[in-house]
């Protein structure tokens, strides 16, 4: 009977630790408890120096910064994916199809339903980043009277 115990206590304590998983990136709220912690673990008889203090503020402030950057950095990404995809519309790709062989048709629709656009070629919703050559269409010859 005791042993059953013991499994069940390991097998709950098990499952614990697999379900938590450690933070991977450093965020501002990360870096503020470590600032506080160390704040509040500082020896009293040799203070921490404002200085310093006042740049790893400051470092705090630059990552902030940083990654609101990056955020901002990824959705221009993404509205130039969608802008590209719109502007080929009545174009003619080339584009890889599911063979592995380049294809070519004209761009009739453009699908933001997932993170990549779609385009819609000769019926083939086809992503944007499989398109490898667009063509200008051609002007109709003038008629002559």
């Amino acid at each position: 009977m005791p042993i059953d115990a013991v499994s069940a206590v390991t097998t709950s304590f098990q499952s614990t630790e697999a379900a938590r998983s450690p933070k991977q990136a450093m965020d501002g709220d990360m870096f503020m408890h470590l600032l506080v912690t160390q704040l509040q673990n500082q020896d009293p008889s040799s203070p921490m120096d404002t200085n310093e203090m006042m740049a790893q503020t400051t470092q705090l402030a630059m990552m902030e910064k940083l990654n609101e950057m990056s955020s901002l950095t990824e959705e221009n990404f993404f509205l130039q994916m969608r802008t590209s995809a719109a502007a080929l519309i009545g174009r003619e790709v080339t584009y890889t199809g599911a063979d592995g062989e380049p294809a070519t048709g004209t761009v009739s629709s453009v699908s933001f339903a997932q993170p990549v656009p779609q385009v819609t070629i000769s019926g083939k919703e086809v992503a944007l980043d499989l398109i490898s050559g667009v063509t200008a269409p051609t002007a109709p010859a003038p008629q002559t009277n």
